[in-house]
């Protein structure tokens, strides 16, 4: 996977380091050039000097081929901006930003920006939400534990009952588009081909629900 991380803080810094251990290449953008010295010396790892939402350094980084791409500076503005460039002018696949002021995350979200809000935030939802990127995340609640995703139901899935989704205090279906409708589904409904599920999830039980859509339940 290819990655750009915009913010060579803490976090920032955390991440391209994780991320890079794993074998992903990330290029990093910060404005400071003494933020890469909080980087580690990895050959996956290439600093930027400038701003997130310069074409030019985004181009430098290789933005038209990047698959992920992750605003966490300390500005909201400069995250919203900086996303929503990656998500509308490039078309990057997966787009998370880090949101300070919690208000804001609604604008995020109306933008199909992926957040991170709160003073709690952590590397570890960011990676999770990388690891699962082909789970669209659409609401976040407290600190990101909780999040909503949705997913299309995979054909070997299909008329299986929603409720065998569901894993006590972990995963459970909550809406239904089907037919470009919505509905909450009753009790003992079965999934149809081309549904498109809606999970309420734990931010630690995104590999399971995976796991759910990526083969038989119970094998």
């Amino acid at each position: 996977m290819k990655v750009i991380v915009v913010g060579c803080g803490r976090v920032g810094a955390e991440l391209a380091g994780l991320l890079a251990s794993e074998g992903h290449d990330v290029q990093v953008v910060d404005r400071r050039p003494k933020a890469a010295r909080r980087l580690p010396d990895s050959p996956r790892i290439r600093f930027h000097e400038g701003n997130g939402f310069s074409r030019a350094v985004l181009r430098s980084a290789g933005i038209e081929h990047a698959d992920a791409f992750v605003a966490v500076t300390s500005g909201d503005n400069s995250n919203i901006v900086s996303a929503r460039t990656a998500k509308d002018t490039y078309r990057v696949p997966v787009v998370l930003a880090r949101v300070h002021d919690p208000r804001r995350a609604g604008i995020y979200r109306d933008l199909g920006i992926s957040t991170i809000a709160g003073v709690r935030w952590t590397v570890h939802q960011f990676h999770q939400m990388l690891l699962h990127r082909h789970l669209s995340p659409e609401l976040g609640f407290g600190n990101g534990e909780t999040l909503l995703v949705r997913s299309e139901v995979p054909a070997y899935l299909v008329g299986r009952r929603l409720t065998e989704f569901d894993v006590d205090g972990e995963i459970r279906v909550v809406e239904v588009t089907r037919a470009g409708r919505s509905l909450i589904p009753a009790h003992g409904a079965s999934a149809q081909a081309g549904d498109l599920v809606t999970f309420a999830v734990a931010s630690t039980a995104l590999g399971r629900l995976r796991g759910f859509l990526d083969k038989e339940l119970g094998t």
